[in-house]
């Protein structure tokens, strides 16, 4: 099989932005054409002037930014999670995928996508996989469509593992970006009472609540489509935010009102070049009580600050 190429068309002035997101698709890299400052760059690292006309006709105005996926990963996963996330940052786009459309790259996946063992309680199951073992561990059986969020990704599994960890019997979890539904589907399973999932992104929520009737906590979730300032009310015991870092940042000036004294909140997403930027900009009020690392992915696990 064949990789597939995604090639996602951003203005310039989003470059930079956009290619943060992106290089959370990936673990080896992304490959970003920017010739806004073309001429400039040009003079201070090759010291010639002279600029091959091919280069000098380029679009000035546009950056184009090239992802790989291997035979191994899903690409339907890829486009749906840039989607949300440059959605979300308000980011005009346009993606083109080269080698095979979504649905059969989604086919073509399923065959390398096996039961994943997460942290020491959970086991993430493709429902189209008969052959597994649960060997005592809680079974997430899973069919993530188009959406993000199958368990494969580093910031999906810091995020499953830090929620085994704090989730408690009798929970209320909020999901932001939900994705879908691993996440509440997973808190569910491991004795919360309750879940909301919000995403911007329709077809997540519908897939998130598909997930959840296959796993029978569908009469404890609810799935909302919109925007966590928009949709969400209340307070929660456990908020989840795996999304990236300038994302979480613009969460956290509406977060703590959903929080109590107690209220752990979990952000995933993070590469770790952008950590000091989110331990910066998070509020006062709260403080770090864990740290998860895996390959350059950083999950944050939150509460208040004792008063």
């Amino acid at each position: 099989m064949d990789w597939t190429e995604i090639t996602v068309e951003v203005g310039s002035q989003d470059i930079d932005r956009a290619g943060d997101i992106a290089q959370m698709t990936v673990p080896y890299g992304i490959y970003i054409e920017d010739y806004s400052m073309l001429e400039q760059e040009v003079l201070e690292i090759a010291r010639i002037d002279l600029i091959d006309e091919e280069l000098l006709n380029k679009d000035r105005t546009k950056g184009r930014i090239h992802i790989y996926i291997s035979p191994a990963d899903n690409p339907a996963e890829a486009v749906a999670f840039l989607k949300e996330r440059f959605e979300a940052e308000k980011i005009s786009y346009e993606i083109i995928m080269d080698k095979c459309d979504v649905e059969s790259c989604l086919e073509n996946w399923k065959k390398y996508f096996n039961p994943i063992k997460i942290g020491e309680r959970l086991l993430i199951r493709p429902v189209w996989r008969d052959d597994y073992e649960p060997e005592g561990r809680i079974v997430l059986n899973l069919e993530p469509g188009v959406a993000f969020g199958t368990g494969t990704h580093e910031t999906t599994r810091l995020c499953l593992e830090a929620l085994e960890k704090y989730t408690r019997k009798g929970a209320r979890m909020l999901d932001v970006g939900c994705g879908s539904g691993i996440l509440s589907v997973a808190a569910l399973l491991l004795g919360a009472e309750s879940a909301t999932g919000i995403d911007i992104d329709e077809l997540a929520v519908k897939a998130s609540v598909e997930n959840a009737e296959r796993n029978g906590v569908a009469d404890r979730y609810t799935g909302i489509h919109g925007n966590l300032a928009d949709k969400a009310k209340g307070k929660y015991d456990i908020i989840t935010a795996n999304i990236v870092a300038d994302a979480i940042l613009m969460l956290s000036g509406d977060i703590e009102k959903f929080m109590d004294e107690n209220t752990v909140y979990i952000m995933s997403g993070i590469i770790d070049t952008r950590l000091d930027d989110v331990l910066c900009g998070l509020p006062a009020s709260l403080e770090i009580i864990e740290q998860l690392d895996d390959k350059g992915w950083v999950c944050l696990t939150a509460k208040k600050k004792a008063q």
